[in-house]
């Protein structure tokens, strides 16, 4: 027997189920417009962020700006055989300019101010400024400009990246400061599978102020060969030996020649190169020098010194020197000198050296020298 349910029960039914369902799409509809309005909250933030990203500027070229440095150098010295036996100040201070020119070249420019030591008085100089080629065929690299000489291990080398302070006496009898003249240089990667190997050729006008040569006021120029020869020892060491050749006009408007040879080797071991090293590094130069009544002067002079690197900055290096004069075979010198470096970081060190000079003709020199260098702005890597 089935039951009946009354009319107005039915009709009460119906009510409360309308309510419920226009209760539930209500509530759907408020979820809805507040998903609405939250997506259009994060377009709007999306759309704001690529308009920003659009606005700002791109770079769409390399920077036309050369690498720019600037190295201090300040010494203190005590000598002994000088009236003035104490002096402190800056030495010299250099500011390189160096920069891609295109693809086909670059060019760099070192510009120095030193002190004169006679006068005290600051001097400004072009020490280089030449332009080298990047993209010559046969392995060929031109250099033109003012540079330093590619004799031996020493003269390419600017003076403050050394690990010593006052020169080889050899090198100082013969070359003064160094030989850094106006010309060309033409070098040649030669084509060798069994080690490195460069030809340089170079010639320049002609030192000014060097014991040996003299600029020619005729057609008499510098002339320079450097053949270098690089081997890989093994993993941890390498070795090179360089020969050099050069003539030109001396002080006696007569010809100078004169044959160099250096021999270096490294020891740099891979696991532990940031705080161990050595170096064993030595020249000899043979001088031939005309002289007036057909006279002609061989002399000789030769340095060597080791340089051991004991923790990650500190530095040794010892040093012996012996030489003749470029015009006087009868006169020779020797030269002791210990130099303590702690390097701070690659643009900052402070050296400290002891040397003593004794002659033949002149009375013993003992002087302490006290070098600090620093360094600002980019500074590049020096030759190995």
């Amino acid at each position: 027997m089935k039951s009946r349910i009354p009319c107005y029960i039915k009709v009460i039914l119906i009510g409360i189920t309308l309510s419920i369902s226009e209760s539930a799409f209500s509530q759907n509809d408020t979820i809805s417009k507040s998903d609405s309005v939250l997506l259009k909250q994060i377009e709007k933030q999306m759309n704001s962020q690529d308009q920003s990203q659009k606005a700002a500027p791109t770079r769409v070229a390399p920077s036309t700006l050369p690498d720019i440095s600037v190295i201090g150098d300040f010494q203190t010295s005590y000598k002994n055989n000088t009236k003035h036996n104490f002096d402190a100040g800056i030495n010299e201070a250099e500011l390189s300019l160096q920069s891609v020119v295109d693809p086909y070249a670059r060019a760099d420019f070192f510009f120095t101010v030193g002190k004169d030591p006679a006068t005290g008085k600051f001097t400004f100089d072009l020490e280089e400024g030449y332009l080298t080629t990047l993209s010559l065929p046969a392995h060929l690299q031109l250099k033109v400009g003012k540079f330093r000489s590619a004799l031996g291990r020493i003269n390419p080398v600017h003076p403050h990246a050394l690990p010593f302070i006052s020169l080889p006496t050899a090198y100082e009898n013969y070359f003064g400061e160094g030989i850094n003249d106006e010309g060309a240089s033409l070098s040649w990667l030669i084509p060798n599978s069994l080690f490195y190997q460069e030809l340089v050729l170079q010639v320049t006008d002609g030192p000014i102020d060097n014991p040996s040569f003299s600029r020619s006021v005729g057609n008499t120029y510098f002339e320079l060969a450097h053949l270098k020869n690089f081997f890989d020892l093994s993993s941890n060491a390498t070795l090179e030996v360089g020969l050099s050749g050069m003539t030109g006009e001396n002080t006696f408007n007569l010809r100078s020649n004169i044959g160099a040879f250096d021999l270096t080797y490294k020891w740099k071991p891979v696991q532990f190169n940031t705080y161990k090293s050595f170096t064993w590094q030595s020249e000899a130069y043979f001088s031939n020098a005309n002289t007036p009544n057909d006279k002609v002067v061989n002399s000789f002079g030769m340095y060597s010194f080791i340089n051991f690197q004991f923790t990650k900055r500190l530095f040794f290096t010892g040093m012996y020197s012996y030489s003749n004069k470029p015009f006087s075979a009868s006169i020779y010198e020797n030269s002791y000198s210990a130099t303590i470096g702690w390097y701070a970081t690659e643009f900052q060190k402070i050296e400290i050296e002891g040397k003593t000079t004794s002659s033949n003709v002149e009375d013993e020199q003992n002087q302490v020298l006290l070098r600090w260098i620093f360094v600002i702005g980019t500074h590049g890597a020096h030759q190995y």
